[in-house]
């Protein structure tokens, strides 16, 4: 399948009440009596991508999409207040609950296939099956692959290593780096806190993509600032408090998923989120199929991934079709 499916329109959005003063947007689209399935974004922080309904054939899905605590048209903005990962995991089962929706696919990316594991783990009942795209565990391990010196990132994208940690205090560690963020990110400098948002969004945006367009890297005048605050504003506050979960949490409590059918997309060359990850989920879950795709890095916007991900949701709904009967 070397094709995106067509964008649709939404049927309905709204706001979802969640606590603590929070309030989340969601969206749905195709077809109401479809498969429901949910589009759990990346970041924390980035919000819907525009064209994240192209993965799902709108005839056969009922697509759910909603910006998490933080993000997008969420309210409020970028706040770190009562914004905690199993927070955000009670998050989607009320709003399944807002939407009457017994059970779902969950469809999740990056910081999004977390929450998805997270969620299948503690409210499994619900969950009927998984579709993963760019695996993180949340370890410690997979922190310093993105931001630790000795990491794979560093290593190979030295010059915009440098770049990002400018100005940070030796010797350089993932922990150094996120107190350097979280202060300047709180700081009432306004030039200082505008600094480190876009210097942060540079260094995740250089890594998504194998081949980037010109200017990208350095420059964010083409990104849209909510994006850059948001993505820079709540990744530094999960990564600065180790995603607020125990080391490991994931692998050691898979076995309560074992039973449930899913799919796991990674790029060779992801450089944000380590290809081990997914291997290592894969070999701890025996139910999964893993596709690691030869000329991709990161991020859905790779038209390898993209594909991938529209076969994935294919045979997923035809798996889901035939073990109803």
């Amino acid at each position: 399948m070397k094709r995106l499916y067509p964008d649709v329109t939404c049927y309905e959005n709204g706001f979802v009440d969640v606590g603590s003063g929070h309030s989340l947007y969601f969206e749905q689209s195709g077809n109401p009596n479809g498969i429901p399935v949910l589009f759990i974004h990346g970041g924390p922080g980035a919000g819907l991508p525009p064209n994240y309904k192209c993965f799902f054939d709108s005839n056969k899905y009922r697509i759910v999409g909603y910006e998490q605590r933080g993000c997008g048209r969420s309210t409020p903005f970028a706040n770190t207040s009562h914004n905690e990962t199993w927070i955000n995991v009670d998050d989607i089962d009320t709003l399944r609950n807002h939407l009457g929706i017994g059970s779902f696919l969950l469809f999740g990316g990056s910081w999004g296939s977390t929450l998805a594991l997270l969620y299948s783990l503690k409210y499994t009942n619900h969950v009927t099956g998984l579709i993963l795209r760019g695996v993180f565990l949340a370890r410690q391990e997979d922190r310093d692959w993105f931001l630790s010196p000795n990491g794979c990132a560093a290593q190979l994208f030295p010059e915009y290593y440098r770049k990002f940690t400018k100005d940070i205090p030796s010797p350089l560690s993932t922990k150094g780096i996120c107190q350097f963020y979280n202060s300047a990110l709180q700081s009432n400098n306004d030039v200082l806190r505008h600094a480190a948002l876009k210097r942060w969004y540079q260094w995740e945006e250089r890594l998504s993509r194998i081949t980037l367009p010109p200017g990208v890297g350095d420059s964010t005048s083409h990104y849209p600032m909510p994006l850059v605050t948001s993505l820079a504003t709540l990744e530094c506050h999960f990564l600065s408090n180790n995603c607020f979960l125990e080391e490991n949490y994931i692998l050691e409590n898979i076995d309560k998923i074992l039973h449930i059918p899913g799919t796991i997309i990674h790029g060779r060359y992801d450089m944000i989120c380590k290809t081990g990850a997914a291997e290592a989920l894969h070999k701890a879950w025996p139910y999964s199929q893993l596709q690691i795709i030869p000329d991709a890095g990161h991020s859905t916007s790779e038209p390898s991934i993209g594909y991938a991900l529209c076969r994935a949701t294919r045979d997923m709904s035809r798996f889901l079709q035939e073990s109803k009967k």
